[in-house]
């Protein structure tokens, strides 16, 4: 019979036992000694050496991550009655044991948790634990609290040792009514500095004070910590640690839970699977990594924001502001864990109320989308191994030839040969060092041994900035492809390897996380950037870069606009890139991938987005092309890529007849572009997405079908795009929200009560609704953007059942960077109503 446990609940009013006692009582047994052995870092210099000892002994502890001194002093743990562990049902179990090493019974009760198998889990992805805390368990305890107009600042004490290494005992917690729609609240260590996420954000200058808000806030003012938000209208929670996983607060080992209102939830990426997130014991492992993508992996970006929906239909958003290694685990209950290995826990919760409200109140904290240029909205033709100049220009002739709608192309070759910007980056110190800070670490990539700039370095924009600037006066271009930057390297950490130190080996590395270490496939978690660790900014490389990238291509291009298209993104991304989505197989599945992918990133604040159209990896195949170049139509940022060695796959190298039905998708883009434009303007002022699914617009629907539609998606609030994902389909049923629907080509409506329909879907079809009551700018299509901007508007209405309708255009010049600041455009709102007399 297994035997259940508990923490002593009896406070400990700031008493310590000996540290060299801890003693366990339970109702069957007399007495345990349980000893373990942990591993705890000397600080020699800005790295440890491992030291084993006696848990029972270990009297105060140091570690470098982040420059943590805490002082362990161990309580008794006596064990209680079995309800403490029988009465949790299995959705609400949270995991006592998240690391990846073996659990066992003795060591589960070692940390006073309740031990209970269960068959069927996978440690890895996720499942109902057998090793849980019990409930009431005590981790921090509220010693102080203040209150002030415009927030609340809070004491908390450790009740009793964690066993992870660096316990912090007193933890701060500070929060403010940043505006109505926002909270903003920070756990953090008041005595020891800790590195926090260098990202730019709009912060509150002049928080508002509680009555203004419309959330209702509450932490005890004694006994156990929890906060908990709920919404003043409704009273739903927004954000909860009550009864969850508890806060745990080590030096590299961070840990709370939060309740989620329902099991609708969306966001946290960048992560390869449906739009909705499963609460049926789903982990997610947030760390960059060059990962083509593939079902749990952790793969190119990191972004801890996410949108869950409330019983009424209310929306609200929590982001949690931290890069370092981190999972989130999400279970039946239906609830959510953040357990990260750094940092500190820095959370903005977002009121919405509607799903839109709050990816604009979540944009306008960390950055409106940047507005791309005109032509960035056209079809874009890339590939690896064009085989030289004579080949890229063979693709650019016949796609001339064949008329296709087409905009930039662009070739991806290495050259041999020295590499100047390499001694340029040695004297300007800008390259990211070897942990020991001697010189710069070097890995391996693509051009062969490598160093990786430090964009945090002061220097480092200057740098790039120049090396910009030299190939441009040789080769202009218009905008900058970043890849590889997670950043990817072909050695683990590096050439030489990596030494053996506290940030190389945490404690916890999430069981999720590909390659099981923080090395792989990547530099050494122990490399020194300017302002911190490897450790700290890895997530982030990506995002400095193209920081970097975008002031370089300011720099030279002046007042035209240009685009940066990053691989590795992080929130805030969107305000200087562009993402596309990675390298993608020319399969199916990658169609239906690509939706949920897209629709993420609108959620993130990266509208630009999209898929290699017919896939990067494989042969494609005519069927498969031509639906892809149907559905890609509708990707905000449009790009046809392969892979070097595979067959051609633009469009022009098709036979005749799929020529013609690619170039009608194409058409149609092209067609669409002032709508997409405008919709592009509105995400840069508003931080609206561009693209966005189905509840967005309908949160009421029967079954709650909008909220787990992930092939259909919509532009704005106008257009319905049901896209064909299989191999021969040629009638599929899609879902057409309770309203007016018109036909794109043919003009017919129908009044929708709200129901799935059969539609047909012939190869040359492309599945497009206008929504009655909209009214969209078009402008007849050309085989430029250039060209066809010359071309006259057309105005699309579409009435509604009432008879109205009403939209709008915004137009500038397409390319220049103070259109919107400078007043330099024409914003035209279009009011239709048909009045029968």
């Amino acid at each position: 019979m297994d035997s259940e446990f508990l923490l002593d609940q009896k406070p400990q009013s700031e008493s310590r036992l000996d540290p060299h006692v801890r003693s366990y009582e339970t109702k069957r047994y007399s007495f345990i000694k349980t000893i373990g052995t942990i591993c705890v870092a000397a600080i020699l210099g800005a790295f440890g050496i491992y030291i084993s000892m006696n848990l029972d002994e270990l009297n105060e502890h140091n570690l470098e991550a982040n420059g943590t001194k805490t002082s362990i002093k161990p309580q008794k743990i006596p064990f209680t009655d079995s309800p403490f562990c029988s009465d949790i049902p299995h959705s609400s179990r949270y995991d006592c044991w998240p690391q990846s090493d073996g659990v066992t019974q003795q060591k589960c009760e070692n940390r006073g948790c309740c031990w209970r198998p269960f068959s069927g889990n996978s440690h890895r992805l996720g499942g109902v634990p057998f090793c849980f805390f019990p409930s009431g368990y005590e981790g921090y305890q509220v010693t102080s609290l203040q209150k002030s107009d415009t927030g609340m600042k809070v004491k908390l004490q450790l009740s009793q040792p964690t066993v992870w290494p660096g316990d912090v005992q007193q933890v701060a917690l500070d929060v403010i009514y940043d505006t109505p729609t926002r909270l903003h609240f920070k756990i953090y260590d008041p005595n020891n500095a800790r590195y926090e996420v260098p990202i730019k954000l709009s912060r509150a200058i002049n928080p508002v004070t509680a009555v203004k808000t419309n959330y209702n806030l509450y932490i005890p003012s004694h006994g156990p910590f929890y906060i908990t938000v709920t919404r003043k209208s409704s009273g739903h929670v927004l954000f909860s640690s009550q009864n969850v996983s508890p806060l745990v607060f080590a030096d590299q080992f961070i840990q709370l839970g939060t309740q989620l209102s329902t099991k609708y939830l969306y966001g946290l990426g960048e992560h390869r699977a449906a739009f909705l997130v499963s609460t049926n014991w789903t982990k997610r492992a947030f760390w960059s990594r060059d990962q083509p993508p593939s079902p749990d992996s952790n793969l190119y970006g990191v972004h801890p924001f996410y949108l869950n929906i409330e019983r009424d239909n209310n929306a609200h958003g929590v982001f949690l502001l931290n890069s370092n290694a981190m999972e989130v685990e999400v279970q039946p209950a239906p609830s959510l864990t953040y357990r990260t290995t750094g940092g500190v826990l820095d959370f903005y919760v977002f009121t919405g109320p509607t799903p839109d409200n709050v990816v604009q109140q979540y944009t306008e904290l960390i950055g409106r989308p940047f507005m791309p240029p005109y032509w960035a909205l056209g079809f874009h033709l890339c590939r690896w191994g064009y085989n030289g100049i004579d080949g890229m220009k063979a693709v650019i002739n016949r796609m001339r030839d064949a008329k296709m709608p087409y905009d930039p192309g662009i070739s991806n070759a290495q050259s041999t040969g020295t590499y100047p910007p390499y001694d340029n980056g040695l004297m300007m110190n800008v390259f990211i060092k070897k942990p020991d800070g001697s010189g710069p670490i070097i890995g391996k990539v693509w051009p062969g041994y490598t160093a990786f700039p430090d964009f945090f370095h002061p220097n480092a924009t200057i740098y790039w900035t120049q090396q910009a600037k030299s190939y441009h006066d040789a080769v202009p271009f218009d905008g900058i492809w970043i890849d590889m930057n997670e950043p990817s390297n072909f050695v683990d950490g590096s050439l030489h390897g990596c030494p053996e130190n506290t940030l190389e080996n945490p404690p916890f590395v999430p069981p999720v996380l590909l390659g099981r270490h923080l090395k792989s496939k990547t530099l050494c978690a122990s490399a020194k950037q300017y302002i911190s660790s490897h450790y700290n900014l890895h997530s982030l490389y990506g995002h400095s870069e193209a920081i970097a990238t975008k002031s370089a291509l300011d720099s030279i291009k002046g007042n035209k606009r240009s685009i940066v298209i990053s691989r590795s993104t992080y929130p805030s991304t969107g305000v200087h890139s562009g993402h596309w989505l990675g390298d993608n197989n020319a399969q199916w599945i990658d169609t239906y991938y690509s939706i949920p992918g897209i629709l993420n990133f609108n959620l993130f604040g990266i509208p630009l987005v999209g898929a290699d159209i017919c896939g990067f990896n494989g042969n494609t195949t005519t069927e498969l092309c031509t639906r892809w170049m149907q559905l890609g139509a509708f990707y905000p940022f449009m790009r046809n890529h392969n892979t070097i060695y595979n067959m051609d796959q633009d469009p022009a190298s098709f036979d005749q007849g799929t020529q013609k039905i690619m170039k009608d998708a194409l058409n149609l883009r092209y067609t669409l572009l002032p709508y997409l434009y405008t919709l592009f303007y509105r995400s840069h002022v508003d931080g609206s997405p561009v693209i966005r699914p189905l509840f967005f617009q309908y949160p009421v629907s029967n079954n709650n079908v909008t909220y787990e539609t992930d092939v259909q998606f919509m532009w704005g609030s106008a257009l319905l795009i049901t896209p064909t994902t299989s191999q021969n389909t040629y009638k599929g049923r899609g879902y057409l929200p309770k309203d007016r629907w018109f036909d794109w080509f043919n003009h017919s409506f129908i009044d929708s009560p709200g129901h799935y329909i059969m539609f047909d879907l012939p190869m040359e079809h492309i599945n497009l609704q206008l929504r009655g009551g909209s009214i969209i700018p078009l402008q007849k299509p050309n085989v430029t953007t250039t060209m066809a901007r010359k071309n006259k508007f057309i105005v699309y209405a579409a009435l509604d059942a009432s008879g109205t309708a009403n939209g709008e255009m915004y137009w500038d010049d397409g390319e220049s960077r103070d259109s919107i600041s400078s007043g330099s455009y024409n914003l035209v709102t279009f009011k239709l109503s048909k009045v029968i007399i």
